[in-house]
C-alpha cells in the first residue's frame, strides 16, 4: 500500500534527481537557529536556581505541560510520522493543525524540517546523514564530539538540505507553504500565548511573566533537548531487537517524555509505521493519538505494525550481532 508522499516522490524519480544540498543557509538564518537553540538552553540551565523560592507555580506547571504536549505532538504525529513519513492520511483541518502545531515546537520551519529528516533516513549513520554521532569515528573521543554533533551541532552548519529533493510534495502544497512561511509569526505566537494565558488567568502581569519563563522559553527548551536526544542518544546507546542498516536503538526512559519518538530501533525498521512502540509494555502516546483521530474519521489509511512483518525485521537468537 502507497502512500501520497509515497506516490508524489515516485513521480520524481522520472527526472535526473536533484542534489542533495541547496548551497548554504545565510548568515541570518544561522543567527537565527543560534538564537532559537541557545537562548531557549541558557533559560533552562537557569530554572534549578530560580525555582528555588521564585515564580513556579502550579497554573506554571499545567501551561508549560499543556504547551509542551501539543507541540510536541505537533512534532512527533505532525513533521515526523504525517509529513516525513506519510504514516496515514489526513483530513485538511488535521493536516494544517499538526502543522501549525509542529511549527510551534521552535524546531525550525516544516518543509526544512521534513526535508532533513527524509535525508537522514536515506543516509543514516552514512556518509549524507546531517547528524549521525558517529560522523567522527568509534573512539571515546570522536563519540564525545560526534555526540554533541547529533544533538545540536549540527544546526549549526551551513549546509542546506535540498527540499525540491527530499520534499518536493510539501513545496507542491499551498497550505504547507502558507504555514512554512509564518513560522516567524507562529514562533511569536508559542512563546507570547502562555504569558498570555497566565496574565488573563491570575489578572497579574506577575502571572504573565512567569508563564513566558515556564511554558515559553523553558517548555521550548525541554522540547528541543528531547527531541535532539533522538538524534543522538537514540543513535548511540540502547536495544536493537529488529535489523536496520543504521545504529538507531529503543531507549526507554525517554519513551514518555518523546511521546513515544524512543523507540527508534523500531521505527528505522519500519519508518511508515505509525506506532514506534511495538513490542509490549512499550508506552507509545503518538500512537494512541493517531488511533483516536482514526476513530473519529480524522485519519485514514493508518499504516499500523503487521505481525508477519515484524517477525522479518526482528533478530532471531542466532542472527543477532
Amino acid at each position: 500500500m502507497s502512500s501520497p508522499v509515497d506516490n508524489r516522490i515516485k513521480d520524481t524519480r522520472q527526472r535526473p534527481p536533484e542534489p542533495v544540498l541547496a548551497g548554504s543557509k545565510s548568515s541570518a538564518q544561522i543567527f537565527l537557529v543560534k538564537l532559537f537553540a541557545i537562548v531557549p538552553a541558557v533559560t533552562l540551565a537557569a530554572t534549578v536556581p530560580l525555582a528555588w523560592g521564585w515564580g513556579l507555580g502550579w497554573l506554571d506547571i499545567g501551561l508549560a505541560a499543556f504547551f509542551y504536549t501539543v507541540t510536541s505532538l505537533g512534532v512527533t504525529i505532525g513533521f515526523h510520522r504525517y509529513f516525513t513519513h506519510g504514516a496515514f492520511t489526513a483530513t485538511r483541518g488535521l493536516r494544517i493543525a499538526l502543522a501549525v502545531a509542529g511549527s510551534m515546537a521552535l524546531q525550525g520551519p516544516i518543509i526544512d524540517w521534513v526535508a532533513d529528516h527524509r535525508r537522514h533516513h536515506a543516509y543514516a549513520d552514512r556518509d549524507g546523514d546531517p547528524h549521525s554521532p558517529w560522523r567522527f569515528g568509534t573512539s571515546a573521543r570522536a563519540l564525545v564530539k560526534g555526540f554533541w554533533y547529533a544533538h545540536m551541532g549540527w544546526l549549526f552548519e551551513r549546509e542546506q538540505t535540498n527540499a525540491k529533493r527530499f520534499a518536493p510534495d510539501l513545496l507542491a502544497d499551498a497550505d504547507i507553504l502558507r504555514v512554512n512561511r509564518l513560522f516567524p509569526a507562529l514562533t511569536v505566537v508559542s512563546l507570547l500565548l502562555p504569558a498570555l494565558a497566565g496574565g488573563l488567568i491570575t489578572l497579574s502581569w506577575w502571572g504573565a511573566l512567569t508563564a513566558f519563563f515556564w511554558a515559553g522559553l523553558v517548555r521550548v527548551a525541554l522540547l528541543h533537548h528531547v527531541t535532539w536526544s533522538v538524534n543522538s542518544i537514540c543513535h548511540m546507546i540502547g536495544d536493537r531487537p529488529f535489523t536496520s542498516r543504521d545504529k538507531s536503538a529503543n531507549f526507554w526512559p525517554l519513551a514518555i517524555l518523546s511521546i513515544g519518538e524512543s523507540w527508534h530501533n523500531s521505527h528505522h525498521a519500519d519508518p511508515t509505521c505509525a506506532r514506534h512502540g511495538v513490542r509490549r509494555g512499550q508506552i507509545d502516546i503518538s500512537a494512541r493519538l493517531i488511533w483516536i483521530f482514526e476513530k473519529l474519521g480524522w485519519a485514514t489509511k493508518v499504516r499500523w505494525p503487521r505481525s508477519e512483518r515484524l517477525a522479518r525485521k526482528l533478530k532471531t537468537a542466532e542472527g543477532a550481532p
